[in-house]
């Protein structure tokens, strides 16, 4: 059984490292001080379990897992974390198991145990259960099959494009299968609508302008594109202006 470890405190990888050591049927295939190269190096190393905190910096260990399980190889993911105020959201998303710092050797096999009883499929259903419950800090990309990470805050806007959404950011675009509607719910203070195929993110919208043909298109700050304003949106968008 593969493992990576994830953790932002290194005395608790450490932990995690000697309650493994010695079991015959587990290896430890890396370590992570974050959600998001957690995701990434699972992407990478095909763990078959990943020890996750909650509460860590760039990423919690709440969106990571979410994240986790949109990949081919979703691991099984084990909640490691301090304080038990997140066993409720943590078992809404039907995490394998979720064990409270210290943790003890019994709790831990017990764990194990249970990833082994546990499908590939069960983890995508608890994906789904999740989604909806707290918007992302990033957004994710598959390339090739390669996973890339996108921060919302780097996103500039989103253009829908036959099944995909192109998202435009600040190291160029990368194509996502989340729809624009359910980005818009998802996101509703970050990203506001100008056109049924396009968001652009609040504080990047600058200002309306007309063009010669009577047609209104937006002006974003840092950005040469000129996007069309359909006339349904436009009313939204001027009220948006005189806030920003």
């Amino acid at each position: 059984m593969k493992i990576l470890i994830v953790d932002d405190e290194p005395l608790a990888r450490q932990r995690l490292r000697d309650l493994l050591s010695d079991l015959p049927d587990v290896r430890i295939i890396g370590e992570a001080a974050d959600g998001r190269a957690a995701c990434e190096l699972s992407d990478q190393l095909h763990p078959d379990v990943v020890m996750l905190d909650i509460s860590m910096p760039v990423m919690d260990g709440l969106e990571a897992a979410r994240h986790l399980a949109t990949g081919v190889h979703a691991p099984g993911v084990i909640f490691c974390t301090a304080y038990d105020d997140h066993a409720l959201a943590a078992f809404e998303a039907r995490a394998v198991d979720y064990l409270v710092k210290p943790i003890r050797r019994e709790r831990l096999l017990d764990a194990l145990q249970r990833v082994r009883r546990r499908s590939g499929a069960d983890w995508i259903e608890a994906e789904k259960a999740v989604t909806g419950q707290r918007a992302r800090t990033h957004l994710c990309a598959r390339i090739r099959g390669t996973l890339r990470l996108i921060d919302v805050n780097d996103v500039a806007f989103l253009q829908a494009e036959e099944k995909y959404v192109v998202v435009h950011h600040a190291s160029g675009e990368d194509l996502i299968e989340d729809s624009l509607k359910t980005l818009e719910q998802e996101f509703p203070d970050r990203f506001i609508r100008i056109h049924r195929n396009c968001l652009v993110a609040r504080d990047r919208l600058k200002e309306l302008r007309r063009q010669s043909d009577a047609q209104v298109v937006a002006v974003l700050r840092d950005r040469v594109e000129l996007l069309e304003v359909s006339r349904r949106c436009l009313p939204t968008l001027r009220k948006e202006l005189r806030w920003l």
